[in-house]
């Protein structure tokens, strides 16, 4: 079999540091906001790049005036915020290779990362995440400096304002000399990949690495000082922490919500022209949209078909014109604004990443007005390897790859990935790095993927979740799972099957639509789980996803469905901080419920 290959053909990225592109961008944009903080509903601090620069060079002080080191880590533990930023350039100006962690991880957690890494100081959010710091350091051989962004009364942790109340041994042009004498193959970043089992690996990133991505983004979507952004998934993660980085090179203005729970409020406030988000989001304002009842509902089903004709004709580099034009005028007055104006009003476009999103679910929001600019990577990748562009936009591919990478298509399906993005190697683990790089530079990720004629990649599947069936029929579960999670009635959806005569899916409902159309049935509960477990509402469920899935080969269709009272979520261990399904963990905390689907075979089951 012969293997796909794709070079993209653009200008070459120069190497560089994350240092450089902190001070071209002071350079470029001084006084103009860097940051937005919000203090409350109507409250916006601007905090300007030249005041940035300050803050930076006070953070560089006091890490050094508490012993720290060039090549010396330091985590980072907290939610999304402008110290998060300004610790981590501080760190990166004074040769600090940098730890970020997931704030939602548990003090065991915790304390591998910290004793693995032997992080020596970390900044941290709040008194919650201190006493974290302080409960993982009891299994550590020493324990780390503690410094706080928000005031704790935790015993020996330093606020943030001393920590800054420092000042600094040497003046502004040796400053930055010595943050500009960074090296762009130094290691810039350890980033702790969320394994479903075992312990995290840490991935060592270079400047050049993530710079490069940068560099390369840059250079096909059209980025720059006239937008601001809203930073709101984890830092921690790779993604939103190098398009934070292309951002601020750029000059739009980062803003960051008080919270997750004020998320819809301060996007509104904030009025982004540019996000970056992953798809359980798109997921989620797409079943808001579409969980509407009785008028309102018919209203938006014929909304949003006319709106699928005129994607067409869009997709196809026409417009719509005569009365198709006027049905689509009057639909996005009725409807589609609501759902601009509900993610700020000013959108130009969203850029997804994280996992696969759901072709259906990206051409409803392209028909609306709202593009989403699909993208692919990995933490050992930069993460962008992939992403379509306004000019280069396919629905259910990821794009062509950005400058300086190349891609390739393995004899089994693997995605094979080389470029500058790609990492120096797994922290302390050269064996496990030597699986994974080849010889010739190249990165195998796990994915199963094709590349068409004109270069754009489409993800077919994780490599380690396809199932097997009992029949040996390959079943890739995310194209099913990405389709039944656009139905209104379901929430969250997982297939399963490995080594079974046939797959099967877990499947969290969307409770108010269901709730809203079991009272129409005159179903009566009195909890959850009386509801799930009532004959109609089960045969009701089956019924709607199953029959969604036609165009799928017998093999690949579920056969049974078991109903859950209980979400994934990042707490209950679930789910991913960036909020991806963590299977294995899924399929042994509900192993008795996937037995009970396989206890009495279907007889005419196809395998």
């Amino acid at each position: 079999m012969t293997t796909l290959h794709y070079v993209a053909d653009d200008t070459p990225v120069p190497e560089s540091t994350l240092t450089d592109l902190f001070f071209e961008a002071v350079d470029r944009f001084g006084g103009a906001p860097a940051f937005q903080r919000l203090e409350s509903e109507s409250s916006v601090v601007d905090i300007s790049y030249d005041e940035a620069l300050e803050r930076v060079r006070r953070v560089s002080a006091g890490l050094v005036s508490r012993g720290i080191e060039r090549g010396d880590r330091v985590a980072i533990l907290s939610e999304n915020r402008p110290e998060w930023a300004l610790a981590d350039y501080g760190c990166l100006c004074s040769g600090v290779i940098v730890v970020p962690i997931y704030p939602t991880l548990t003090a065991s957690q915790l304390a591998y990362i910290l004793g693995d890494s032997e992080a020596r100081l970390v900044f941290v959010s709040s008194q919650e995440q201190a006493e974290k710091v302080i409960e993982a350091a009891a299994d550590l051989p020493t324990t780390p400096q503690v410094v706080t962004f928000d005031s704790t009364t935790v015993l020996d942790t330093v606020p943030w304002s001393l920590f800054l109340d420092v000042e600094p041994e040497i003046d502004a042009v040796a400053f930055r000399a010595d943050a500009l004498g960074a090296q762009p193959h130094d290691v810039a970043t350890v980033l702790y990949t969320s394994g479903t089992t075992g312990q995290p690996k840490g991935v060592m990133l270079t400047h050049n690495n993530v710079a490069s991505n940068v560099r390369a983004s840059c250079m096909i979507l059209p980025i720059g000082n006239a937008d601001n952004t809203f930073s709101f998934l984890p830092l921690s993660h790779i993604l939103q922490r190098m398009v934070d980085y292309l951002f601020f090179w750029t000059g739009c203005t980062i803003g960051y919500p008080r919270s997750l729970e004020t998320l819809i409020v301060d996007l509104k406030k904030l009025e982004p022209t540019v996000v970056v988000s992953v798809p359980r989001i798109y997921e989620k304002i797409y079943n808001g949209v579409m969980a509407a009842e009785g008028l309102k509902k018919r209203l938006i089903e014929w909304a949003a078909g006319v709106a699928d004709r005129v994607a067409d004709l869009r997709l196809d580099g026409k417009e719509a014109s005569g009365l198709l034009a006027l049905k689509y005028s009057v639909a996005d007055k009725l409807v589609f604004s609501k759902v601009k104006t509900a993610v700020g009003g000013r959108l130009r476009f969203f850029v997804s990443g994280g996992g696969p999103l759901a072709p259906s679910l990206n051409r409803f929001f392209y028909s609306i007005g709202l593009t989403i600019l699909e993208g692919y990577g990995l933490t050992e990748t930069s993460p962008v390897t992939n992403v379509n562009t306004v000019e280069n936009f396919r629905i259910g591919s990821v794009g062509k790859p950005i400058p300086s990478t190349e891609v390739k298509i393995a004899e089994d399906g693997e995605i094979l990935i080389r470029g500058p993005q790609v990492m120096k190697g797994y922290y302390k683990k050269p064996e496990l790095t030597a699986e994974v790089i080849d010889a010739e530079g190249w990165f195998a990720t796990g994915d199963i993927g094709e590349i068409d004629a004109d270069g754009f990649l489409s993800i077919t599947d994780r490599k380690k979740d396809i199932i097997v069936t009992a029949g040996g029929k390959n079943v890739a579960p995310q194209p099913v799972e990405n389709l039944l999670a656009t139905h209104g009635l379901v929430e969250q959806v997982v297939m399963v099957g490995d080594r079974r005569k046939h797959p099967s899916i877990l499947v969290v409902p969307a409770f108010g639509p269901l709730e809203s159309w079991a009272r129409g049935e005159g179903i009566s509960w009195s909890s959850r789980g009386e509801l799930l477990a009532d004959p109609a509402v089960v045969a009701h469920m089956e019924s709607q996803l199953f029959g969604m899935l036609g165009a799928f080969a017998s093999y690949e269709q579920p056969k049974k469905l078991a109903l859950l009272d209980e979400e994934f979520t990042v707490e209950n261990g679930m789910l991913t901080p960036t909020l991806k399904v963590k299977r294995r963990v899924v399929q042994e905390k509900l192993d008795a419920v996937i037995d009970r689907l396989y206890s009495e075979e279907a007889a005419d089951c196809d395998v």
